[in-house]
This record gives C-alpha cells, sequence and structure tokens, in this order.
C-alpha cells in the first residue's frame, strides 16, 4: 500500500491530463461523426458511442496496469521474449486467415481477428511490442552502438525483428502499419546512443527510400500495379481531383469538409461531409470532421494538446537517468508523433493516406487500448525518475548536514 501511495503521489499530471482530454474528446466525437453512418443503416446512434466509452474506460485500466506495476516486469527478457513471439504468431494467423478466408478482407487487407463483436488488431499490439524490445536491447548495447563498426553488428538482430514484423503487416496487406514500424525503428536506433551521423543516415535512408519508392510506384506504368488497393490510394494523393469519383473521394471531400468548417467551425453535429461524402468519419478522417464543426481553431486546440503530451512524454526521457528509460519514452513519443502525423498528413494531402487513426481521437479498441498502455509506461517512468530524484535530494542534504 505504500508504493501505491507512493506511486500515486507522484503520477505526472502533464501526462495524465492531456491524455483524459483527448480520450474525452474522443468519445464525443465519434459519436458526432458516426450517428449518420449508424441512422442510415438502421442502427441505434449511439452504440459507437458506448463502444468508445468503453474502450476509454479499458484505456485507464491498460493505462493503470502499466503504471502500477514495476517497469523491471516490462524489462524482462523472458516477458520480452514471449510478447515479440506472440506477436508473431498473431501476425502470421493474420496471413493465413486472409488465405484460408479471402472474403473476410476490407478494402483488399485483413488486419484484424473478430471476436465478438469486437476486433482486435495485432498491428497495434506489434507497435508496443517493439518499443518494449527495441528499449530493452539497443539500452543493453549502449556502450558498444558509440563505436561506429560495432554498432553495425550491434543493430542488426533489431533490425532483422523489426523487419520481420513489418513484412508480416506489409504483407496483410497494411502500408500505414508497417511505415510505423519502419520509423518507429528509424527513430529508436537513432536515439539510442549511436554516433550521430550514422543515426541521420538511417533515419536519412529510411525517408530517401520511402520518397523514392512512393515516386516510382506511381511512375510505372504496369497494368496490376494499377489494380493494386494501396497503388490507386498512391495515384489518389497525386491527382484527388481527378479521382474524385473513385479512390480520391476521401481527400477531395476532407478539402471541402476543412473548407466549409472555416475558423470557427459549423457547431458539433452540423458536419455535413459526415453524411455520406466522406469514407471513414468516425475512424481515419475524425479530424476532418472535427474542424468542420469546431473549426481550423478548434482543430489547432486538440493538436495542441496532443503534442503537449507528446513533448512531455520525450522530456521526461531526456531527463530519465538510465538509457532503458529513455528509450522507452522516445519510442512512445515517436509513436504518438508519427501516428498523428500519418493520420493528419494523409487527411490534408501532405502524404498518402495511410488508414492510420488518430491516437486516442479515432474509433478502435486496439489503437486506444495499446496507447493506453503506452501512457501508463510514460507515467511508469516519471513516476521512478521523481522518487529517485528525491531521494537523491534527501542524500545530498544528510551529507551537507553531516
Amino acid at each position: 500500500m505504500a508504493a501505491m501511495r507512493t506511486r500515486l503521489a507522484h503520477i505526472d499530471y502533464f501526462i495524465l491530463v492531456p491524455f483524459l482530454i483527448l480520450m474525452g474528446v474522443g468519445i464525443v466525437m465519434v459519436y458526432s461523426a458516426s450517428t449518420d453512418f449508424l441512422t442510415v443503416r438502421h442502427l441505434a446512434a449511439t452504440v459507437y458511442l458506448k463502444r468508445q466509452a468503453i474502450f476509454a474506460v479499458g484505456g485507464l485500466f491498460a493505462a493503470a496496469f502499466t503504471f502500477i506495476f514495476p517497469l523491471r516486469l516490462f524489462e524482462n527478457g523472458i516477458f520480452v521474449r514471449i510478447a515479440v513471439l506472440v506477436t508473431m504468431i498473431m501476425l502470421g494467423g493474420l496471413l493465413v486467415l486472409a488465405y484460408f478466408r479471402p472474403q473476410v478482407a476490407v478494402n483488399g487487407a485483413v488486419a484484424w481477428f473478430n471476436i465478438g463483436s469486437f476486433n482486435v488488431q495485432p498491428v497495434e499490439i506489434a507497435k508496443l511490442v517493439l518499443i518494449l524490445y527495441l528499449a530493452r536491447i539497443l539500452s543493453r548495447r549502449e556502450e558498444k552502438l558509440t563505436v561506429l563498426r560495432e554498432a553495425t553488428r550491434q543493430v542488426l538482430a533489431p533490425i532483422l525483428v523489426a523487419g520481420a514484423m513489418a513484412l508480416l503487416v506489409f504483407l496483410e496487406p497494411d502500408t500505414g502499419g508497417m511505415a510505423m514500424l519502419v520509423f518507429l525503428t528509424a527513430i529508436m536506433i537513432a536515439a539510442s546512443g549511436i554516433k550521430w551521423p550514422y543515426g541521420v543516415t538511417v533515419i536519412g535512408g529510411v525517408i530517401g527510400v520511402s520518397a523514392g519508392g512512393l515516386y516510382i510506384m506511381q511512375s510505372l506504368n504496369l497494368p496490376w500495379l494499377k489494380n493494386s488497393y494501396r497503388i490507386k490510394r498512391l495515384l489518389a494523393f497525386f491527382h484527388p481531383f481527378k479521382l474524385a469519383n473513385s479512390t480520391g473521394r476521401q481527400l477531395v471531400n476532407s478539402y471541402y469538409a476543412i473548407s466549409n468548417g472555416g475558423w470557427f467551425g459549423v457547431g458539433i453535429g452540423n458536419s455535413i461531409q459526415k453524411k455520406g461524402y466522406l469514407p471513414e468519419p468516425y475512424t481515419d478522417f475524425i479530424m476532418a470532421v472535427i474542424t468542420e464543426e469546431l473549426g481550423i481553431i478548434g482543430a489547432i486546440a486538440i493538436l495542441f494538446v496532443l503534442f503537449f503530451l507528446i513533448a512531455r512524454i520525450i522530456l521526461v526521457g531526456i531527463r530519465a537517468r538510465s538509457a532503458y528509460r529513455s528509450l522507452l519514452c522516445y519510442g512512445i513519443g515517436s509513436w504518438l508523433f508519427i501516428q498523428t502525423f500519418f493520420n493528419i498528413g494523409g487527411m490534408i494531402g501532405l502524404i498518402p493516406i495511410t488508414g492510420v487513426t488518430l491516437p486516442f481521437i479515432s474509433y478502435g479498441g486496439s489503437s486506444l487500448l495499446m496507447l493506453a498502455a503506452g501512457i501508463g509506461l510514460a507515467l511508469n517512468v516519471s513516476c521512478i525518475e521523481q522518487v529517485e530524484q528525491e531521494r537523491s535530494l534527501e542524500r545530498e542534504r544528510e551529507h551537507g548536514h553531516a
């Protein structure tokens, strides 16, 4: 009980409060964005509201779990290996499911297991497991990573594990999820203590290969590529208005939503684009609905809270006294940032649409639960750092009096 009181006394409200605000906004906006979609299907308008509320409560329990339990449990080698193995099995299971039951594919992809009325997305689990794995293995190899020749050998195993996960996700196919895992790996390797020219090369190489690949793929005139759903999305990114009646519809209607909302919005519940014009209004494109209803000012306010949360987690990582804690926070902060960038970038046409959800706000249980677990880990690190700092100050005062 004493340990519990200590943890609660050192909870980081600069992480907790933004997290709660974002989940609250998510519940309200999922309800607003989904009512018309449900009504035309003769379903109760509160179906997704209730589910998102359940997901939010589950997220609180997930955050509490990773906050209360000792951090060494999540750093334990056996735990991490089992988590990686189970994740690989789940990702592989999706490929088996896609082979034997292709009819369950959505937009050409099989990305989740159906459990009753809920779906479990292994890629969301993979993001958190990859962060736990990379934080553990890279922190234990910190000293060797400072030597450039040795660094190449030391990062080989992490790259292979991350690459295997990314490949399984890509084969679902889930290009957005694959890109998330690749960028997470590159950033955590760059932040692991490796020489900065090597780190910059890793990140620059990932960005360069990604951009070059996108340009080459949209330039190739191959029939089998043009029939691919992923390539259609890519072509819609380059020519949205030309393909406004097909794959460019999402991006074009997102532009209309932003334009219609103006600076101050049309009011909650009054979005026009969510009434059958904008596909996925409560998941991938919920920020377009938010911008239309709350305006650019409202969207900026929500993004400010989200980026404040990211900055706080990164700051906790910078101040952390151990490499593992630092890398854990860098991974969680990067996860939130990349996912936000992919979602918002797709919404405004900065990057191709990836199907990645907006953290804590888009509808979805797997994403919310895993992100909440990540927030709990960040709170755990912050608590430990505060306690250790207080003990260090007490020892200094005792030595001073002596």
